[in-house]
């Protein structure tokens, strides 16, 4: 892999010889000096992070915080120069921090799995998406384990992390493990541990959630505890890595659920006449008994479009239905769907066809506050609006660049619009600190978010 070390010092401020080379004894890229290489085997922890995202890049800064050695280890050569230079998401990271850990050695970055040889303790962050079918994908997962499982020793621990079907853990990594001859909670041990961040969150900081622990055996929970308790305020201790990954589907599926309940209340108000959001908070005043959840155009990201279909997909392996769950994910699949109808509907009642007209996406992203736009609604409802022949653009400063769609279409990032230039904007995520007032020119809005005073030209979905 070839690699500018000049990406490196930039970031830095200074240029040092060095920084960056191939090591022969892991075959990997290694941010640092090579005496650190010698140095790892002597720490009292080090700890090997694979998968180096939204997940994996913030746990290892975490743990760089708590003192510990990392070994931050990702397949995308891309993905390691965007790090090594800074080039990542604030709302993920905080870039001096990282900067620190990398010129500091408390973070090396590698492109080799091998790597993680030298560490004490492994910790899985790889993507489990789903496709286009909204069937599990684990390839990443597991070949992630497999490549964990051939290379593990005695006295590592092994945690997974990324979110995953019920006895994934078992099946992936504590069975493989006890073919090679390792007994797991004696010679190794085994946990899994769902990852709980919320990226663009100033409520709930990384190190500031709780984290569930389900151990292959007492001895494993206890191993992972004691890691996981150097980034975590406090740890649920459960029984098994099942009862762990069932709760992490759970937590997602019932978010799901509710996002859906609520976009129908949002629809039900619109029919009757009522203001969705006046109605939602009137009902948010009970202190018990009731939750608040805000409608919108859809759910994006890693998480919610995904994990519940984790969980149906491994009911369907017991011949078990989920009526409630499937029919929520169904909804939330069709909501751009159901954008696409409310934007054709304005733009008749102004004589305007959707074949040819000008529509600008108001945000790219999944949510506010963050540049991720896996599974964006946005993305969506431009292939849908497209399919009907509108010329889409969009604009999303905290983006910042041109989004390719699922079908492969590039959606151009625009500055905001003029006027003359528009016929509708559809208003889908809302960035703090990003100036807005433009639309108050735009000659129709759709506010897909629920957020915006309603006027004559702007109306909620």
């Amino acid at each position: 892999m070839t690699y500018q070390a000049e990406h490196v010092a930039s970031f830095f401020g200074e240029r040092r010889d060095g920084l960056s080379h191939l090591d022969d004894a892991f075959g990997s890229l290694v941010i640092g000096d090579r005496a650190s290489l010698g140095r790892r085997r002597a720490d009292a922890q080090t700890v090997a992070v694979i998968g180096l995202g939204y997940v994996g890049l913030p746990t290892a800064l975490g743990l760089v915080a708590a003192g510990v050695r990392v070994l931050g280890v990702d397949v995308s050569a891309s993905r390691l120069t965007e790090i090594a230079a800074g080039s990542v998401d604030s709302a993920s990271v905080d870039a001096w921090d990282l900067s620190r850990a990398l010129s500091m050695n408390s973070l090396e970055l590698h492109d080799d799995i091998a790597a993680i040889t030298a560490a004490d303790a492994v910790i899985i962050c790889v993507p489990t998406p789903v496709d286009r079918s909204s069937v599990p994908d684990v390839t990443a997962l597991a070949r992630a384990c497999a490549e964990v499982v051939d290379r593990a020793r005695p006295g590592q621990l092994i945690i997974l992390t990324s979110t995953t079907y019920v006895g994934c853990t078992r099946a992936l990594l504590t069975v493989p493990l006890e073919a090679r001859g390792f007994e797991v909670g004696r010679d190794i041990t085994v946990a899994f541990c769902p990852e709980r961040l919320n990226p663009g969150s100033t409520s709930f900081a990384h190190d500031e959630v709780t984290r569930v622990i389900g151990g292959a055996t007492p001895n494993c929970s206890a191993a992972a505890e004691q890691l996981l308790s150097k980034i975590s305020p406090d740890v649920h201790v459960v029984s098994s890595p099942e009862v762990a990954e069932l709760s992490k589907l759970i937590e997602n599926t019932f978010r799901a659920v509710n996002i859906a309940l609520a976009n129908e209340f949002a629809e039900a108000s619109r029919v009757l006449g009522v203001d969705a959001v006046e109605a939602l908070d009137a009902a948010a005043s009970k202190p018990y008994g009731f939750m608040a959840f805000h409608p919108g155009p859809g759910v994006g990201g890693h998480c919610i479009p995904c994990d519940p279909h984790y969980l149906l997909w491994r009911l369907r392996a017991e011949q078990v239905r989920s009526p409630l769950i499937e029919q929520a994910m169904a909804t939330l699949a069709a909501r751009p769907e159901h954008v696409a109808d409310r934007a054709a509907e304005l733009l008749a009642g102004r004589g305007l066809s959707v074949d040819g007209a000008r529509i600008s996406l108001v945000g790219l992203s999944y949510k506010p506050g963050v540049q991720d736009v896996r599974e964006s609604p946005s993305l969506a409802l431009a292939e849908i609006l497209r399919g009907r022949g509108a010329i889409v653009s969009a604009h999303d400063p905290v983006v910042g660049r041109d989004v390719v769609d699922a079908s492969g279409v590039s959606i151009p990032n625009t500055p905001a619009p003029s006027p003359e230039d528009l016929d509708l904007a559809v208003v889908m995520t809302l960035h703090p600190g990003v100036d807005h007032d433009w639309l108050s020119t735009a000659p129709l809005v759709l506010d897909a978010t629920y957020r915006l005073e309603r006027s004559e030209r702007l109306v909620p979905l």
